[in-house]
């Protein structure tokens, strides 16, 4: 009789609030993961609002089925995925109930993950019924929580910890986005949505604080063009490098 498949390890990437760059921090995540040797594939829990197949330039790809489950497509940055924007045409509005989301979101989890060691779930913003399953059924083993620098978005994230430690689940680290604007003619560094306010925060509840990556035109259309940061090399780049060195770590501790 054959082996049965393992399932991946689970990682859960989280923000309370729409809009401070969780789909971008998670795909940099995986190609930089991937860049050190991890086995990592993505799942695009947002089901509503998936963006990782631009994100990772896979945008027009169609998964196959085999045995009743989805295989999962290949993007060019060794990162296999899986979204709902590879299921539907773009730009379709999904008018889903909660429970049809969260069979969806069963299905791209539980896909020929084969080789696939770390799964990364790119989690919709809030603490709603996606969430909630994915806490009840398929138990990530650790989380990353996202947010800006702004008050309104710290209170968010700090939901969107206590939702975790509520379902028993160890937050890795948080990380500070769109942490200050260089403006490309003159150079000065502004700070649009504050400073220094995830790291407090870190601080105070007591978690690991992960990085901060700053608010950028060149990330924000290297993005857009599906070319994550993570990918190449420069500041931004190193960066995502320093927090998939943390989590790479944080993985090792866990198995040791």
């Amino acid at each position: 009789m054959a082996d049965k498949p393992v399932k991946p390890l689970m990682i859960a990437v989280g923000s309370g609030k729409g809009g401070v760059g969780k789909s971008t921090l998670t795909a940099n995540l995986a190609v930089a993961l991937a860049r050190i040797g991890r086995k990592v594939g993505l799942v695009d829990a947002d089901i509503y609002g998936p963006s990782q197949p631009t994100l990772l330039d896979t945008l027009g790809q169609r998964p196959e089925a085999r045995d009743d489950k989805l295989v999962p497509v290949q993007s060019r940055f060794g990162v296999p995925m899986l979204s709902m924007g590879h299921l539907v045409e773009p730009g379709r509005a999904l008018a889903w109930r909660g429970p049809m989301a969260s069979g969806a979101l069963g299905q791209l989890i539980d896909a020929h993950w084969d080789g696939v060691e770390l799964l990364l779930l790119d989690l919709p913003p809030g603490t709603g019924d996606v969430q909630i399953t994915m806490l009840q059924k398929h138990k990530p083993a650790g989380a990353v929580i996202v947010s800006t620098p702004q008050d309104l978005a710290l209170i968010d994230a700090q939901r969107a910890a206590e939702l975790f430690s509520k379902g028993s689940i160890p937050v890795i680290g948080l990380v500070e986005n769109m942490a200050g604007y260089a403006c490309p003619h003159c150079g000065e560094v502004s700070d649009p949505f504050g400073r220094g306010g995830v790291e407090a925060a870190a601080a105070a509840a007591g978690l690991p604080f992960l990085g901060r990556i700053p608010l950028t035109l060149s990330l924000r259309e290297a993005s857009d063009a599906g070319e994550p940061p993570a990918a190449g090399e420069g500041e931004v780049a190193n960066l995502f490098a320093g927090i998939g060195g943390q989590v790479s770590d944080w993985l090792d501790k866990r198995a040791g």
